[in-house]
């Protein structure tokens, strides 16, 4: 069990190797963060969209998101706009400058990542998903446990599958799955 732990900590070592070399060469190219870059990309699919939304789909705090937000309004990739409903809440979308910050901005790794995700047939898409998001869990202790928590993370709802009712997915939290041996 050891062993497998400890491959585990190894690959993650490389990934984020990778992903810190890729983080150097954005901000050389652009003056940007990956998170800055990556809340660009999502405000831009979604038009228009609250900072509670952006923290949720970007996966960081509400605190964090307002400080991306802030940062990159500042610098004019971002515009604000008050709720006409309601005054305490805000709508954030990308501006003139912001949508060329995207068009011009290298970003070699989300490229080549999203392209050989897409190949991926989706049930593995949710699979890497499910183990990414419990990897998390088990290094953060701040973070819910993505099978008992109160929230399911969007990005693998997206990619899940509705539980078939005679499957052990279907089953209530509270009852212990029973394990499968490995196929193969």
């Amino acid at each position: 069990m050891e062993d497998r732990a400890l491959n585990c900590l190894v690959a993650l070592r490389g990934i984020l190797g990778v992903a810190e070399r890729n983080d150097r060469a954005l901000a050389r190219a652009t003056g940007l963060t990956t998170a800055q870059l990556l809340v660009l990309r999502l405000v831009r699919s979604a038009h228009e969209i609250t900072p509670k939304m952006i923290a949720q789909r970007v996966g960081v705090a509400p605190a964090s998101a307002t400080v991306l937000i802030e940062k990159l309004a500042r610098l004019g990739y971002l515009a604000r706009r008050r709720s006409e409903t309601d005054r305490r809440k805000y709508w954030v979308s990308l501006t003139q400058s912001g949508h060329e910050m995207i068009e011009n901005s290298p970003d070699p790794l989300h490229q080549r990542f999203s392209e050989a995700f897409a190949d991926i047939p989706e049930w593995e898409q949710a699979m890497i998903m499910a183990g990414l998001e419990r990897i998390a869990t088990l290094l953060d202790e701040d973070t819910p446990d993505p099978v008992t928590g109160p929230e399911v993370h969007e990005l693998s709802t997206s990619l899940s599958f509705p539980a078939e009712p005679h499957s052990d997915l279907a089953k209530p939290a509270d009852e212990p799955t029973p394990l499968r041996p490995a196929a193969g």
